[in-house]
């Protein structure tokens, strides 16, 4: 693949995921108002770099070529949504579900059903709309759900897990799983609990 045609191909992901920030900040005030209180509570995003793309075409087994790269790397752009509790997570779900520009085309529930890790998110593989050449065209971006429980569970695991120099052992690697868990049951609490001023506000 050469590094002009692409560092264009980037260039159209990067416009799909600043595209679809700014319609998940007007989603974010949006919620704000309706709820009284910042369902959303941090959005950012991120380009998957050459090497990752690279590492991923090649575990996946996929011949390196722009048709693979396009039709199943479904998350070279990637939005991540935090938010204070877990019932949160459904509610932006459903927002999402209902903005016009953007289309689901699949999705991944980890909240019912956590990875093996103990990582605990609800993705949605969205395509969003963009200009190209006169024309719009769909490019597929990657948004995570998760609670700032989990969000903060699953930065320190991928950066214990995979940008330290040294291999993570299976001891630890058993107590950030269980360390997962529990903050999933935390988060399930904290979810009854509003769930119960909700009913006693109504």
């Amino acid at each position: 693949m050469r590094d002009r045609e692409f560092n264009k191909l980037m260039n159209l992901y990067e416009k799909a995921a600043n595209k679809l920030l700014e319609e998940l900040y007007m989603l974010k005030e949006y919620l704000k108002s309706t709820y009284d209180y910042d369902v959303i509570n941090t959005i950012s995003s991120r380009i998957k770099t050459p090497q990752s793309i690279l590492n991923k075409m090649n575990k996946k087994k996929y011949k390196l070529n722009y048709k693979n790269l396009i039709q199943n790397i479904d998350d070279i752009a990637g939005v991540r949504i935090a938010c204070p509790i877990k019932s949160d997570i459904f509610t932006i779900k459903r927002a999402i579900e209902n903005m016009e520009d953007i289309r689901i085309i699949k999705e991944k529930d980890y909240i019912s059903q956590p990875k093996e890790s103990g990582y605990s998110a609800y993705h949605l593989i969205v395509e969003v709309p963009i200009e190209f050449k006169d024309k719009e065209i769909y490019v597929k971006c990657e948004i995570q759900i998760r609670t700032m429980a989990m969000d903060f569970w699953a930065t320190a695991e991928h950066k214990m897990r995979y940008k330290s120099k040294k291999k993570l052992s299976w001891f630890d690697s058993q107590k950030l799983s269980w360390y997962a868990k529990i903050l999933n049951m935390l988060d399930t609490k904290l979810s009854t609990i509003y769930a119960k001023q909700e009913e006693n506000i109504n």
